[in-house]
């Protein structure tokens, strides 16, 4: 019963949050850069002329999720990181454009907090960085790492996105 009420809510929260991300179709894509601010557009151009560090941080974050390839078949908290990152990359990727929905940073952190924190749970509440010597902990250390430090920007760009799209004025000027 209990895992029937866990599964049911989280399927609410991602139907919830799949809907808040629809919601914001109306954009207009005149008016906004390519960047990697929150209220600019993520795209290649964007990510080509970003920081050096952000780009050598992309690189980081994709060697670090594609390494728990290695262990999808025997770790949960693997599937949910690796899962979680694909579902990621297909909205941002796909599913965003499909929608005629401008890809602003801000979106795509807003993407990343929904689908990578599931994963950011598991890892915490197991904790096998701490369980075990392995490569298997090494990575769930790591990835654990650069998905919180990743949060601390996806949770800043993803309100002032959310403030920009709502019209709330809490962060602009």
């Amino acid at each position: 019963m209990a895992a029937s009420f866990k599964t049911n809510w989280a399927l609410v929260a991602l139907f919830s949050s799949l809907c808040l991300i629809l919601s914001t179709a109306a954009q207009a894509a005149t008016g906004y850069e390519s960047g990697h601010t929150a209220l600019e557009v993520w795209n290649a151009e964007g990510q080509a002329n970003a920081p050096q560090w952000v780009q050598i941080w992309l690189m980081i974050m994709l060697a670090s999720f594609a390494l728990g390839l290695l262990f999808i078949w025997k770790r949960v908290e693997a599937r949910w990181v690796v899962g979680g990152f694909i579902t990621a990359i297909l909205i941002s990727r796909l599913g965003i454009p499909a929608m005629g929905i401008v890809k602003l940073s801000g979106l795509v952190a807003l993407v990343h907090l929904i689908f990578w924190s599931p994963a950011l749970y598991l890892l915490l509440k197991n904790r096998p960085f701490l369980k075990e010597r392995s490569f298997y902990a090494l990575w769930s250390g790591l990835i654990t790492a650069v998905i919180l430090f990743s949060f601390i920007f996806d949770i800043r760009d993803a309100a002032i996105y959310l403030d920009h799209i709502l019209g709330l004025g809490v962060f602009s000027n």
